[in-house]
């Protein structure tokens, strides 16, 4: 359960970034995406928080921040129209595979 937490507590990390984005374009609502990021902020350090009673605290704290800087990556390509040139990709796989291998071993 822990590590579903976790898992969910990375996908918010996502949230925090994204709704600071959204709140600089100019079309929207500032205060409806600076609330959304830090309700983000909140559930995801609170899930953090849960998620590191049984889960080792470097190993939480390199999953929570790769899926959210992975994820934020991905959401910037897909959205924003980012850079997705072959060595950000690497890298990002690079993430994804540290936070495998921190799971696994």
């Amino acid at each position: 359960m822990n590590w579903i937490a976790l898992i969910i507590a990375g996908i918010f990390e996502i949230g925090w970034p994204l709704g600071m984005k959204m709140a600089q374009q100019p079309e929207n609502n500032k205060f409806v995406w600076i609330f959304t990021a830090v309700l983000s902020m909140v559930i995801s350090g609170s899930l953090l928080f849960y998620s590191q009673k049984t889960i080792p605290i470097g190993t939480a704290y390199a999953v929570w921040t790769g899926i959210g800087a992975v994820g934020t990556l991905l959401v910037g390509i897909l959205f924003f129209g980012d850079s997705s040139n072959i060595l950000r990709l690497l890298s990002a796989s690079l993430i994804v595979v540290g936070i495998i291998g921190l799971k696994i071993f």
